[in-house]
């Protein structure tokens, strides 16, 4: 049920055939646990926001789909403020 909604969420982001299976191998929760407009397009819209383009995106969520399980706000914003407190550049960080 799940499935379809997010495979096609997926390719507009401009996932292939292969990275969507990757992804989707390496970290299944990730269809039916996370909702698309609460949980999943929120991480990709701050991602972009770093300066990510869709490309970037694409490849990352394939090698570390486990980032989408991750909470913006207690994990992935936290850790990209302090990596920017060393002195990191978001050119670094992304």
């Amino acid at each position: 049920e799940n499935l379809k909604p997010m495979v096609h969420w997926l390719k507009k982001l401009g996932m292939n055939d292969e990275q969507v299976v990757k992804m989707i191998a390496k970290f299944p929760q990730v269809i039916g646990s996370y909702s698309l407009q609460e949980n999943l397009e929120p991480k990709v819209h701050w991602l972009k926001e770093l300066g990510m383009d869709d490309a970037q995106v694409a490849k990352t969520i394939t090698m570390f789909p486990q980032l989408l399980g991750c909470s913006l706000e207690r994990n992935l914003k936290p850790t990209v403020e302090t990596l920017r407190e060393y002195h990191f550049t978001d050119n670094q960080i992304v």
